[in-house]
């Protein structure tokens, strides 16, 4: 007949040799209870890391029977990787069941949690590459420009003509142009200009001046006086 609680303090024991700083036995009587810190091994304490708690709990024909087993204080983890960790201990315990399994179960964990940080540390450069080609396909396209067809250059235009369009109607409703006045309405306007002919008239001191070199030529035009013409319709009077 095996001896179940030999076997479970013989792992207690190898356990505390092997995790002397991660496990804490909680209870021994009836049946071992404990936890054990879950943290990967091979990362420098600079790098960024993950950990959890797994409270184990012996049962009397352990390890033939499952231990119980819960999932605490989880650091820089989530829920997702929660479930994870409790399915990869469910799957450990269902390939050892008859042998003493917590030391296997926790080395899965350890390489699970490095795996998942090292998933989450690509994740992060590929977020970080994916921005910056997009930001240099940004700079890029900024640069370049949009490029023209015929198409495109047409519809530019059209655009352009209407907004020109609309701005100088927006211009000419805002601005309208002022009308010319017609002779009356200037009259109207300054009823003064009627009497600026007969004041300049009337004043004393207006002297006209007359350019006398405009009839320095007159002696050479063919223009007979009246008195040569009285002469000859007498003549043809006394025939």
């Amino acid at each position: 007949m095996t001896d179940h609680k030999e076997d479970q303090v013989n792992e207690i024991e190898a356990l505390e040799s092997i995790y002397p700083d991660e496990i804490e036995v909680l209870q021994t009587d009836p049946f071992h209870i404990f936890n054990v810190i879950i943290k990967p091994t091979e990362f420098e304490e600079t790098d960024e890391t993950a950990s959890c708690t797994v409270k184990f709990q012996y049962v009397e024909n352990y390890p033939d029977e499952a231990p119980v087993f819960e999932i605490t204080d989880l650091d820089n983890l989530d829920d997702e990787h929660e479930d994870i960790l409790n399915d990869l201990i469910n799957e450990q315990i269902s390939e050892n069941l008859g042998m003493a399994m917590v030391f296997t179960i926790v080395s899965a964990l350890q390489e699970k949690i490095a795996v998942i940080i090292e998933d989450r540390k690509r994740q992060e450069q590929e977020e970080k590459e994916r921005e910056f080609r997009e930001k240099e396909e940004a700079e890029q396209k900024r640069f370049e420009g949009t490029k023209v067809s015929v198409e495109t250059f047409l519809a530019w235009k059209l655009k352009f003509e209407a907004e020109v369009n609309e701005l100088k109607a927006q211009h000419m409703k805002e601005n309208p142009e002022p009308k010319g006045l017609s002779g009356k309405e200037m009259f109207m306007q300054d009823a003064k200009l009627d009497e600026s002919d007969v004041i300049f008239l009337q004043s004393e001191d207006a002297d006209v001046e007359v350019d006398e070199s405009l009839f320095q030529d007159m002696d050479d035009l063919d223009i007979e006086d009246d008195e040569d013409l009285d002469l000859d319709n007498s003549d043809g009077a006394v025939d």
